[in-house]
Order: structure tokens, then sequence, then C-alpha cells
């Protein structure tokens, strides 16, 4: 005959966080707000470069004000950036490719 003990360990204690956690947790909301400022100053610059330009990294004037518009604050606009740059690259090859 065989037995096994089953044990339930229920813990509803919400689990407290030690301070290195908090400590890490904090740094890491503090870079994510840093990065996400450095991105919108580099974007703030690309304003700088002329229509032919931003056209060579697959960009246009159209796509930095719209990666602006449809950013809050404090999300990055690097991203729909991104998006944009490669939906343009993507349309540029199939293109290519039907020539």
């Amino acid at each position: 005959m065989r037995t096994t003990d089953r044990i339930l360990e229920l813990d509803c204690n919400p689990a407290t966080r030690t301070v290195s956690q908090r400590l890490v947790a904090g740094f890491a909301m503090l870079a994510s707000v840093l990065r996400v400022f450095r991105n919108r100053m580099e974007i703030n610059a690309l304003h700088e470069l002329d229509d032919k330009q931003l056209k060579d990294i697959g960009l246009s004037r159209a796509d930095l004000d719209a990666a602006f518009l449809a950013s809050t604050f404090f999300e990055d606009p690097s991203d729909i950036l991104t998006r944009s740059a490669r939906k343009q690259s993507r349309n540029s090859l199939h293109r290519l490719n039907q020539d």
C-alpha cells in the first residue's frame, strides 16, 4: 500500500519586497523614464535633417509629427518611428519585387 502526503501551502499574506528589491525597481523605473526622455530628444533632433536625409533612413516629416502626436509624454515615440520605417522599407521592397 502507498501513501502520499499532500501538503497545500496557502500564502495569504501579500509578499513584502525587500529594500534592495524596491531600490532595483525604482532604478529600473528611473532608467525607463530617462530612456524615453533621451529618445524624445533624439527624435526632436531629427527635425533638423532635410527631407532627403529623412527619406534615406526611411522616414518623413509626417512620421516624426505622427510619432509625437500618437504617444503621450511618458511613452516612447521611437517605437512608432521604428514601425513606420519598417513598414516603408517593406513597401519599397514589395514595389521593387513587382518591377
